[in-house]
C-alpha cells in the first residue's frame, strides 16, 4: 500500500511572501502573474520527493517514504478568511509565513487561530530576511550556512526580529525557537 503525500498548507498575512516562497520551491513565477501580486484563490502544487532532496541537500539525513508533498497556497488578504480556514483544516502540517520585518500581523493571528482550532502542527518561515539592512545574499545556501556569513550586526538584527516573533507566540500560548538552536 502506498503512502499518500502529506498536505502542507501555507498561511500568513497578505504580502508576507507565501506564493513567492512556493515559487522558489517550484521554480515558477506565479506571484508575478497575480493581480496586484495578491493570491485570490486556493492553489495546490505537488512537489515530488526528489525536488525536496535537491532543495534541502545535505540538511536531509534520512530517506523519506512519502512520494512528495502537496502544498496548498492560501490567500492572505483579510477578505479570504474562509479560504484560509479551509486550507488550515485539511492540512497535515502548515507553514506559517511571517515577514520578519513586519512580524505578526492580523491575518497571521487569524492563521494561528485556525491552526490551533484544527490542531494542525506548524512551522514558521521567517521570510524576507534579505531585506534586513546589510544582509549579504548567499544564493541557494540554507539559512544555517547563510547566517554564519553575515556581519555580527546583521545577525543581531535577525535575532531581535525573530525573538520579537517568539515573544508574541509565547503570549499566544506557543513555545518557539529557531530551528538551529
Amino acid at each position: 500500500m502506498s503512502i499518500r503525500q502529506p498536505i502542507v498548507s501555507v498561511l500568513g498575512h497578505v504580502d508576507h511572501g507565501k506564493t513567492t516562497l512556493l515559487d522558489r520551491i517550484r521554480g515558477t513565477s506565479v506571484a508575478q502573474r497575480e493581480a496586484g501580486k495578491i493570491t485570490q484563490h486556493i492553489g495546490a502544487t505537488e512537489v515530488p520527493i526528489d525536488i525536496i532532496y535537491r532543495i534541502c541537500g545535505k540538511l536531509i539525513k534520512r530517506e523519506f517514504k512519502v512520494p512528495g508533498l502537496l502544498f496548498i497556497d492560501t490567500p492572505g488578504h483579510e477578505a479570504f478568511t474562509t479560504l484560509r480556514a479551509r486550507g488550515g483544516s485539511l492540512a497535515d502540517l502548515a507553514v506559517l509565513v511571517i515577514d520578519i520585518n513586519e512580524g505578526i500581523m492580523p491575518q497571521t493571528v487569524e492563521s494561528i487561530n485556525i491552526l490551533k482550532r484544527y490542531r494542525t502542527p506548524f512551522v514558521i518561515a521567517a521570510n524576507k530576511i534579505d531585506l534586513i539592512f546589510g544582509w549579504k545574499n548567499c544564493e541557494n545556501e540554507p539559512f544555517i550556512v547563510a547566517i554564519q556569513k553575515q556581519k555580527e550586526k546583521v545577525q543581531t538584527a535577525i535575532d531581535e526580529k525573530i525573538y520579537s516573533i517568539v515573544e508574541k507566540l509565547y503570549e499566544m500560548g506557543f513555545s518557539a525557537e529557531r530551528y538551529d538552536r
